[in-house]
């Protein structure tokens, strides 16, 4: 049984959005497994798949992030090459967005080494970020799985000490939920797409924070062991989605009352955002206009559940004192 399926057993409505969703994900991919099939793939490559399918989080309205992750150097030519991953994946217009930071090759060489240097730009430290937290391969997943490795081990160095939180892992993190909130407002100052400002909104205030603490935690609840069980701890948690690291935690500090509360929250947040209609009425929603819409209001109050859940979390259990130690200064 996972943590999420234990906190749902104490709830009396269960988590229905999250079960459906992981199934769906669970098809879904099997589903891209297979139209994958025919590429020719390098050995030291595969096929990644981030955002609502790391989460197993996907309903019919999710896009398709995906990228080819080459564990080793930049190279000229990767096989497949992205198009031929664009084609075969008959996605249309629910692919990567113009960001850049999906639908391209991706090195593991610089996910690892360029971590805190002029070269780690956002789009390396998303992508970086996004591998540990929310990621997974559906062609050649041990590749992925060696990449996540290597970077996680590069957070692991030796200034890592017996029962601490490994502080480099911890502020880069931050570093990223801080990048994450940071170019929320960028984009919205550099204009753009207004029918995407009410879910980016909401979604900042949910499934971006949940996947903030499914990193949080873990590297906090590090604070239990001695340096050498460290990567033993995080690989096997970074192994679950996020959802998962976060209900582990509220299971594991005794917090299951509100840990019932956020997680349910989400469910029903996940089950709103997954309604067509309710996106077509978000894409109507912009900030001038956001208290007239009831659906945006719903969407709020849920992420403001979520957060006095984790926040009860975080500063009313036996965690708190690493909170306040290693989570400010």
């Amino acid at each position: 049984m996972t943590a999420l399926e234990d906190l749902a057993e104490r709830s009396e409505a269960g988590f229905p959005n999250l079960t459906r969703a992981r199934d769906t994900t669970r098809d879904g991919i099997a589903a891209l497994s297979s139209r994958l099939d025919g590429l020719t793939v390098d050995a030291d490559a595969a096929v990644v798949l981030f955002g609502s399918w790391g989460r197993g989080e996907v309903t019919e309205q999710s896009d398709y992030d995906w990228a080819v992750l080459v564990d080793g150097p930049t190279r000229e030519a990767v096989e497949p090459a992205p198009e031929s991953v664009e084609a075969a994946l008959s996605i249309g217009d629910r692919g990567p967005g113009t960001e850049g930071i999906f639908g391209a090759d991706v090195f593991c060489d610089h996910l690892v080494e360029r971590i805190g240097l002029d070269a780690d730009d956002n789009t390396n430290l998303s992508r970086r970020m996004l591998l540990l937290l929310e990621s997974v391969g559906i062609v050649h997943p041990e590749v992925r799985d060696s990449c996540r490795d290597r970077v996680l081990r590069g957070y692991l160095d030796e200034s890592v000490d017996d029962f601490r939180p490994p502080r480099f892992f911890l502020n880069d993190l931050i570093r990223y939920w801080r990048t994450i909130c940071v170019d929320y407002v960028g984009k919205e100052r550099r204009g753009g797409d207004d029918r995407k400002w009410a879910i980016r909104d909401l979604k900042l205030r949910t499934s971006r924070k949940i996947l903030f603490a499914g990193g949080l935690l873990p590297i906090l609840l590090c604070g239990r062991f001695r340096a050498a069980a460290m990567e033993g701890f995080l690989r096997e948690s970074l192994d679950r989605p996020s959802l998962d690291r976060v209900a582990f935690a509220f299971l594991e500090l005794s917090a299951v009352d509100a840990g019932v509360r956020a997680v349910g929250a989400y469910d029903r947040f996940l089950g709103l955002i997954s309604d067509p209609a309710v996106r077509e009425e978000l894409a109507g929603v912009t900030r001038a206009t956001a208290k007239e819409s009831p659906v945006f209001a719903e969407g709020r109050r849920l992420g403001r559940e979520i957060e006095a859940g984790l926040q009860a979390l975080l500063f009313e259990t036996r965690i708190e004192p690493l909170v306040r130690e290693y989570g400010i200064f």
